[in-house]
C-alpha cells in the first residue's frame, strides 16, 4: 500500500517528519507538566510558622489545609478588604478561573467529537452515518488503491474512542514489523487531523513504539497494535480496569491467514462489553477463490460491505500523478487496472464464468418467468443432492437461477416431497443426471414428470461452453447461496507452473451440473 497516497495532500508528512513533530510536542508537554507539578507541590506545603497556621485556623481553615496556597489567598483577601484594588481584581479573577475551570471540565466531558465533513470523501458519508448509528457489527471496506478506506479508519477509530471512554482498540496486520509504518502511522495521522478541529486533543495522547501502543492520558484508553504472526501477544492483551476492546481493525485483511485465524482472534478479544465495531480493510484480490472474496459472498445480516476506488477521492488529496498512472494502466493493461485501481474481482485467467451477475431476483421478476427449466444432480454423501429452478430469456440470452435445494443422505422419496413443498408440480418437467436410472425410476413412481439428460462424448464441454457464452447468468445469492458459490469459484485447473490445464474439473460443480443438464 502506498501510504502517502492515502493522506490528503495538504497534510502529507513523512513518517520521519511525523515522528520528529510528535517527539518535539511531547517534550514541550513534559516540561510544562513538570513545572505545573512542581508548583503544585510547593503550594501544597504546610505554612512554615505556627503563627501563620493559627491565623488560618482562626478563620475556619482546618489545620491540615493550612498550606502556602491558603496563606497566599488569605493575604490577598485581607488586602482586598482593606481597599487594594489589585488584590480585589486577583480575588475576582481567581474565583472566576475556578468556576470557569469547572465549567470547562463539564464541557469537555459532554463534548462530542466528529470527523469534519471536509475530511470525508463522498464515498464514506453514508458509511460514516451507519457506523454512528451502529447499523452493523462488521464493516468490510474493499476497493482499489487510493480509495481512502485506510485513511477513513485512521480518523474514525480515534473519534470513536473519544466518544466512548470505556472502549479500547486493537489494530491488526499479518506481520508485526509492518505495523509501525502503516496502521500506527495512520492512527497518529488521524489524531492529528482531529486536532486541527478540536485544538489540544493531541496533547491528551502519548505515543509509544515499545511496546507499540497509543494511550489517551485523561482516560487511560489504549490503542494496541499486533501482528497475527505472534498470536500469543494478542491473547495476552489486558485492557485497563473497567475497559474492553470495543474496536478491531484488520488492515490489509486479504493477507491474514484465513477466517479461522480471524474467528480465533475475535473470540479471544471481543468480550467485556456490549458495543463492538469491526473494520476489515483490503484491496480486492483478483482470484474469486481467495478466502476474502469467498467470505464476502456469504450473506450476513450484521455485515456491511463497502466499496470505494480512487475516482471518488478528491484530486487534490491523491495528486494528478497518481491519476495519470491509473489512466495509463487502464489503457495498457485494463484487467490489471480493474483489479488494482477499481478493486474488482477480475480472476487470474482460470475463471470459467466471466458472465455472472449475483443479485436479488425479485418476486415481481419471477412472476413473469415463462420459460422455466428444472435440473437435478443426484447425490448422497459426500456429494450432495442438488436441484435448481431457472428461467432462460432467449431474446437476451440471459439465464436466471432463482431456486435451489441441496442436501445429503436424504432418500429419493423425501427429496421429492421437499421439491413439492417448493412448488414443483407433477407436470413440471425435470431433467436429471441419466447416470442414475434407478433414481429417475423412483421419481416416476412418485408421479414426477422427469427424464434423463442426453449425454455424449462432448456433452460436458459443449454445455459448459454454452453457459459461459451467455450474455449473463443471473443468480440470486440469497435464494441460491450454494449455486452462487459454485459458479463464482469454478476455475480451470493449473499445473505447478501456473499453466491452464485443458478440460473442466469434475469437483465442486453439483449445481453447475444440475443447471447444465437442462441447458
Amino acid at each position: 500500500m502506498n501510504y502517502k497516497n492515502l493522506i490528503p495532500q495538504a497534510h502529507k508528512l513523512t513518517v520521519e517528519e511525523q515522528s520528529k513533530a510528535g517527539k518535539k510536542s511531547q517534550e514541550v508537554q513534559r516540561q510544562k507538566k513538570k513545572m505545573k507539578e512542581t508548583m503544585q507541590l510547593l503550594l501544597n506545603l504546610q505554612v512554615p510558622t505556627q503563627e501563620a497556621k493559627e491565623k488560618l485556623m482562626q478563620i475556619g481553615i482546618a489545620e491540615e489545609d493550612a498550606t502556602l496556597q491558603s496563606a497566599i489567598l488569605y493575604k490577598q483577601v485581607t488586602k482586598a478588604i482593606n481597599g487594594d484594588t489589585d488584590s480585589a481584581k486577583f480575588c475576582r479573577d481567581t474565583a472566576g478561573e475556578f468556576i470557569g475551570a469547572e465549567e470547562e471540565t463539564q464541557e469537555k466531558e459532554k463534548r462530542i467529537i466528529k470527523i469534519p465533513a471536509s475530511d470525508l470523501s463522498s464515498a464514506f458519508i453514508d458509511l460514516n452515518r451507519d457506523i454512528d448509528n451502529r447499523g452493523h457489527l462488521e464493516y468490510w471496506l474493499d476497493g482499489g488503491r487510493a480509495s481512502l478506506k485506510s485513511s477513513f479508519c485512521g480518523e474514525k477509530i480515534p473519534e470513536l474512542l473519544e466518544n466512548n471512554p470505556n472502549m479500547c482498540a486493537l489494530c491488526i496486520r499479518r506481520v508485526s514489523n509492518t505495523l509501525k509504518d502503516s496502521v500506527y502511522a495512520q492512527i497518529q495521522w488521524g489524531i492529528d487531523k482531529l486536532n486541527d478541529t478540536y485544538l489540544g486533543l493531541i496533547e491528551d495522547y502519548t505515543f509509544k513504539v515499545s511496546p507499540m501502543e497509543i494511550t489517551k492520558k485523561s482516560t487511560g484508553q489504549k490503542i494496541y497494535f499486533r501482528g497475527t504472526d505472534d498470536a500469543g501477544k494478542i491473547k495476552s492483551i489486558k485492557p485497563p480496569k473497567g475497559m474492553y476492546i470495543g474496536i478491531i481493525w484488520y488492515e490489509e485483511f486479504d493477507q491474514i491467514q484465513g477466517m479461522n485465524t480471524v474467528r480465533k482472534i475475535n473470540q479471544s478479544v471481543i468480550r467485556g462489553g456490549n458495543d463492538f465495531i469491526e473494520f476489515y480493510t483490503f484491496n480486492t484480490p483478483a482470484s474469486r477463490q481467495h478466502f476474502v472474496n469467498k467470505e464476502k459472498r456469504i450473506p450476513k445480516t450484521n455485515r456491511l460491505s463497502h466499496h470505494s476506488d480512487y475516482r471518488t477521492s478528491p484530486k487534490e488529496w491523491i495528486g494528478q500523478a497518481f491519476i495519470d498512472e491509473a489512466e495509463y494502466t487502464k489503457e495498457m493493461a485494463p484487467i490489471i487496472y480493474e483489479n488494482e485501481y477499481l478493486g474488482l474481482e477480475t480472476g487470474d485467467g482460470g475463471n470459467v464464468f466471466e458472465n455472472l451477475e449475483l443479485r436479488e431476483i425479485t418476486d415481481e421478476e419471477i412472476s413473469h418467468f415463462d420459460r422455466l427449466y428444472k435440473g437435478i444432480d443426484w447425490g448422497w454423501y459426500p456429494d450432495p443432492f442438488a436441484y435448481n429452478n431457472m428461467h432462460f430469456d432467449m431474446a437476451r440470452r440471459t439465464l436466471y437461477i432463482f431456486d435451489e435445494l441441496r442436501c445429503n443422505k436424504i432418500s429419493n422419496e423425501k427429496t421429492w416431497k421437499m421439491l413439492q413443498e417448493k412448488g414443483v408440480r407433477n407436470n413440471d418437467l425435470i431433467t436429471a443426471d441419466s447416470a442414475e436410472p434407478k433414481s429417475i425410476g423412483d421419481y416416476k413412481t412418485y408421479g414426477a414428470f422427469i427424464k434423463g439428460a442426453q449425454k455424449g462424448p462432448d456433452s460436458v464441454e459443449y454445455s459448459m461452453k454454452w453457459l459461459a457464452s451467455l450474455v449473463k447468468i443471473v443468480i440470486d445469492p440469497v435464494r441460491c447461496p450454494s449455486t452462487a458459490t459454485e459458479f463464482s469459484e469454478y476455475e480451470l485447473d493449473k499445473d505447478k507452473d501456473g499453466n491452464i490445464i485443458t478440460g473442466y474439473p469434475d469437483k465442486n460443480n453439483h449445481h453447475i451440473d444440475a443447471v447444465r443438464y437442462r441447458s
